[in-house]
């Protein structure tokens, strides 16, 4: 009778290495259960918040044209606002991605002289050219005279509040949180942490407008960013939101008045959120943020085994097993390029697509150095599944993310390390 390791035999897995991975995993277990509370919260706050809204399978009928009168379309935003905490919402296929989302957001909002302030340091690097700190041929905010600052995290990892203030005796129109560590070296910032700082900056600056890049971060507390306080906030719906059923898109959820700049920006002004279409994306997009909050809490159990089964193997990481975390990203520091592009190509493996494709370094557009990326997903770039990347640079990190089930992330941290050990980069 087959069982569970004569599968793992068959996709190419050895037993040493299953008896590694599952003593590790021994170990971790104890912390799943907080992970499965607040999975359960947010589930019952995603039910609620369609319930409220009344869904109906009418909301997932397709529009055509401009998208008049699209109540699908209107339904997903109002469940959204209602999860978020939040006054309105843009949730829109169209938005290509996070970055194209935080575009909106920053663009929608920031006018010529006023000043940005960034509270994480440098940004994520794909927003580097839409700020205009490198050279791009399209408009970046600099181009049109907004002013750009930034404060760096203190060598805790937290906000650095001495800093913050100093900065902030300029005149501040927006303030921005990056939420997750994205290519830092750090942890991602707890929602207790961006509540604080929120009201730091709101009692220096009334009327300066907080905004967060939000993605990786969504389900893994209790409350969001808008909920403790934040403008907007922005992310992506194939990464925690999406559920892994969502086929494209992003959203931004905040302040009604923010939300109508910014969907100026999105479509026209005078024609804002009125028109749109969904494509028949309706049920996708909603039937994956019902599943969102148990899919995030298989990807963050599996982030933590990746980080116990690295970290037992003498390699830094960060967040460390047992740290508390605010984003889904698990960062292994290997030193060496031939280890990060292994680990990568282990993980491509164990993907259920192009599981037999062998991912290369590349000059991804509007990343700043060649990256890797290991993506065998039903969505296309899709980093709520299991995925990894790593830009080709000293220290050589790899970020490994996702996977739609605990067991296929557990997977995705066994087949990396089996790969390491095939191409004999390690030894357990």
């Amino acid at each position: 009778m087959l069982n569970k390791y004569s599968y793992y035999h068959k996709l190419g897995i050895e037993q040493i290495t299953l008896s590694y991975i599952e003593k590790c995993e021994a170990q971790i277990n104890p912390q799943f259960k907080a992970i499965d509370d607040i999975a359960e919260f947010n589930q019952l706050k995603v039910l609620h918040a369609m319930q409220e809204n009344k869904l109906s399978d009418i909301h997932f009928n397709w529009n055509t044209g401009y998208g008049y009168d699209d109540i699908g379309r209107d339904a997903v935003e109002n469940v959204y606002k209602t999860v978020f905490g939040a006054e309105d919402a843009i949730v829109r296929p169209i938005i290509v991605s996070g970055t194209h989302a935080l575009t909106l957001m920053l663009t929608g909002i920031l006018r010529p002289k006023q000043r940005m302030l960034s509270i994480t340091g440098r940004p994520y690097d794909t927003l580097e050219k839409v700020i205009g700190l490198s050279k791009s041929e399209s408009m970046s905010l600099l181009d049109i005279g907004v002013i750009y600052d930034e404060v760096p995290l203190n060598l805790e990892g937290s906000f650095d509040v001495t800093a913050i203030k100093e900065a902030m005796s300029k005149p501040t129109d927006v303030i921005y949180i990056q939420r997750s560590a994205g290519y830092a070296w750090r942890r991602g910032l707890k929602i207790s942490e961006i509540a604080e700082v929120i009201k730091l900056v709101k009692k220096i600056a009334p009327n300066c407008i907080v905004m967060v890049d939000n993605c990786y971060g969504e389900f893994l507390d209790y409350q969001e960013p808008t909920e403790v306080g934040a403008d907007l906030i922005a992310g992506s719906l194939i990464k925690n939101p999406g559920g892994g059923l969502a086929l494209s898109g992003g959203y931004i959820v905040g302040k009604s008045q923010l939300i109508e700049q910014v969907a100026g920006r999105m479509t026209s002004p005078g024609i804002g959120k009125e028109c749109g279409l969904t494509f028949g994306q309706t049920r996708p997009i909603l039937q994956g943020l019902f599943m969102a909050p148990k899919v995030v809490s298989g990807a963050l159990k599996g982030a933590i085994l990746c980080a116990k089964v690295y970290e037992t193997l003498g390699y830094k990481v960060n967040p460390s097993p047992e740290a508390s975390r605010s984003d889904i990203i698990q960062a292994i520091e290997f030193g060496t390029p031939d280890k990060v592009i292994s680990f990568c190509r282990g993980i491509q493996s164990a993907s259920p697509i192009d599981s037999f494709v062998t991912p290369e370094p590349w000059a991804m557009p509007g990343y700043t150095s060649d990256v890797i990326m290991a993506a065998g997903a039903f969505v296309q770039g899709s980093s709520i599944e299991l995925s990894a990347d790593a830009p080709i640079r000293p220290p050589y990190i790899a970020y490994f993310q996702g996977g739609l089930t605990y067991e296929h992330s557990k997977f995705g941290v066994i087949k990396s390390l089996q790969t390491l050990q095939n191409s004999n980069l390690i030894t357990i």
